[in-house]
């Protein structure tokens, strides 16, 4: 399977890596098949755009990674005490900074389990600077890694996510913090793996989000509970199809590899794998403009969201509605079809009534002098 997989991403392509962020997209579309695919495959989705001719707007810029990167210095200074500090823990007595360097992903992930291991044994606070957690999706690992992992002395984990986004009296941006959420709740995930192996271990369903004070760089916490974004999450990663199945369905010689292929090859390889587009995509994956597209020139119905493709029941294409509002097709006991025919009636008078009024009325709605008004008046008290 990881040949496979190394075929379609392209044989002197390094995988990308899936964090968390990506994971989190993932389980809120879990039928898209295509972003499944590319993500299991490290398939660096922001070039292939750049390839297919639809560059993503979708990512951080350079500023704010370089202003996140010195926020988060900042608050893990002086080993932490700040952090720890808005856990509740002024001046602990003694704070384990355990060294998680090791070779390779999976090395550093069981390097971060035995620490965590070796600090719920100890009973005493400890602080581990971007651990390495795994977990398996679809079936092929993904390795992610936190800003940061916080062990109580009753053995309670604690994942602290650090944020450049301000938080103004005492409140942020609902979006954001809604993301931040999403993507601690996958963190989360992984650390139940490896606490339900650890005597004394429990993972907290609250997590810290640490954000700059109100205009200042001062760091300030909040406790956001994830348990609603846990339980989601676990359902649609558990949803979605294995990669085995997603990379058998795709033709032999298909790859992905913008270095060796051409536009047209690349379109046609990304055509191969079915994708589930909605609006939602835009701000969480690089290839929604070319979904986008795509589905716009079929005219499926999911191009304009969720909920409304939720109310047309089989009707899947616009031509389809459009056919059912006028009376040309689809069953009357359909109520998603008597809906829209009752809607496009209602329609049809409001602009004749609009017609005719605009008729009656002269330049600037001043009504209309003469003998054909009169008619007009006329007709309309007969």
């Amino acid at each position: 399977m990881r040949r496979r997989l190394a075929e379609l991403r392209g044989p002197a392509a390094a995988p990308h890596p899936l964090d968390a962020r990506a994971l989190a997209a993932l389980a809120a579309n879990p039928g898209c098949r295509r972003r499944a695919l590319l993500d299991g495959a490290g398939v660096d989705k922001a070039a292939l755009a750049s390839a297919l001719g639809s560059p993503s707007g979708y990512g951080q810029s350079q500023f704010a990674f370089m202003r996140g990167n010195a926020f988060e210095a900042k608050v893990k200074a002086d080993g932490g005490a700040e952090l720890l500090r808005l856990l509740g823990a002024d001046a602990p007595d003694e704070v384990d900074t355990p060294d998680l360097a090791a070779a390779g992903p999976e090395g550093r992930a069981a390097r971060t389990a035995l620490a965590l291991r070796e600090a719920t044994a100890a009973g005493r606070w400890a602080l581990l600077d971007h651990p390495m957690l795994a977990l398996e999706v679809a079936g092929s690992p993904a390795y992610l890694e936190p800003d940061a992992v916080v062990v109580r002395p009753d053995g309670g984990w604690t994942v602290v996510e650090i944020k450049s986004f301000p938080m103004i009296d005492g409140s942020a941006d609902a979006a954001k913090v809604g993301a931040a959420a999403r993507q601690a709740a996958v963190y989360v995930l992984a650390l139940e793996r490896v606490a339900a192996v650890t005597d004394g271990a429990e993972v907290g369903h609250t997590v810290l989000l640490v954000c700059p004070k109100d205009f200042s760089n001062q760091p300030t916490g909040s406790l956001v509970d994830v348990r609603k974004q846990l339980a989601v999450t676990r359902r649609q990663l558990a949803r979605l199809t294995r990669l085995e199945d997603i990379a058998a369905a795709v033709p032999k010689g298909v790859t992905f590899d913008v270095t060796a292929c051409s536009a047209e090859q690349l379109t046609a390889a990304v055509e191969a794998v079915p994708h589930a587009y909605a609006p939602e995509c835009l701000a969480a994956c690089e290839l929604a403009f070319h979904c986008r597209d795509r589905a716009r020139d079929a005219g499926a119905v999911e191009a304009l969201g969720r909920s409304v493709r939720g109310e047309l029941g089989g009707l899947t294409t616009v031509g389809e509605v459009l056919a059912a509002a006028r009376g040309e097709a689809g069953d009357p006991d359909d109520p998603a079809v008597a809906a829209l025919r009752r809607a496009a009636a209602l329609r049809a008078e409001a602009v004749a009534e609009a017609a005719q009024a605009a008729g009656a009325d002269g330049p600037h709605g001043v009504p209309a002098q003469g003998p054909a008004a009169d008619a007009r008046t006329g007709a309309g008290a007969a």
